[in-house]
């Protein structure tokens, strides 16, 4: 188990803050949302927002704002749990979270946990802090970062959450404010799926779910998916799941498949 001493998310700091810490005696784990300075290998250096940085226990801790106002999230705890003393993250030396919305709300859950006496607070500690700590190594471990990624995480959360909307090459193109053959181009090679074929799959996806779970009829739950024509939707439905509509609602609820 991790044992937490302090923990805060969003906290917002004038160009004049500064962490000086000759010698830590905790875990601290610092995710910045604005750029800033770092003590690395006996310099200062600047590093971009949504920089992550973890000091073991003993270690030397300096960072400072480098620009009109310092943001972060940072939590100070202590622990023994192999996850996080024998993982293979650097400590001392930032680098770069590829999904810092994610990071974000994992830090308000923890604030929230951290705060109030509940049954499990511990072992939901403990669970939240194992998965951030997944997705720092997610992130540490990422390949081929690009400039576009974050923009391009966003824009895919909103196909997943609303795949009924009216999504265009073209409307996703300005979503992100870059041509559409350059979306078409890094959507791909981010994701390993074409947008418009990532658009249908989320949408045959909330279309088995109708499918199984509502009393409505073929033409109502292709319009909730955002298919004008049902034929259309039909035709889609089988090319991705090798099924009708009908067929896939009949042998899903007797158990045939």
């Amino acid at each position: 188990m991790a044992d937490i001493h302090y923990v805060e998310c969003n906290m917002s700091h004038s160009d004049s803050f500064v962490v000086d810490v000759p010698e830590g005696y905790q875990w601290l784990l610092v995710i910045t949302k604005t750029p800033a300075q770092f003590w690395v290998d006996g310099e200062l250096k600047v590093y971009p927002a949504h920089s992550v940085v973890l000091y073991r226990p003993s270690q030397k801790v300096y960072y400072r704002a480098c620009t009109e106002q310092f943001v972060n999230d940072w939590i100070r705890f202590e622990t023994d749990e192999p996850y996080i003393t024998e993982s293979p993250l650097p400590t001392g030396v930032p680098f770069a979270l590829i999904d810092p919305e994610y990071c974000r709300k994992m830090f308000e859950l923890l604030v929230i946990e951290h705060n109030n006496n509940r049954d499990y607070k511990k072992s939901s500690i403990d669970l939240l802090l194992r998965a951030l700590f997944n997705k720092l190594l997610e992130s540490y471990f990422h390949d081929a970062l690009t400039p576009q990624y974050y923009n391009l995480l966003r824009l895919r959360t909103a196909v997943q959450h609303n795949p009924a909307a009216g999504w265009s090459v073209s409307s996703m193109a300005s979503f992100l404010q870059i041509s559409p053959g350059y979306l078409q181009n890094l959507y791909k090679k981010t994701f390993g799926i074409s947008c418009m074929d990532d658009v249908i799959s989320n949408r045959i996806r909330m279309a088995q779910e109708y499918l199984l779970h509502n009393a409505q009829s073929i033409a109502e739950v292709a319009s909730r998916c955002g298919y004008q024509n049902v034929e259309h939707f039909c035709r889609q439905f089988k090319q991705v799941t090798g099924h009708t509509p009908r067929s896939f609602q009949k042998n899903k609820k007797t158990n045939i498949l």
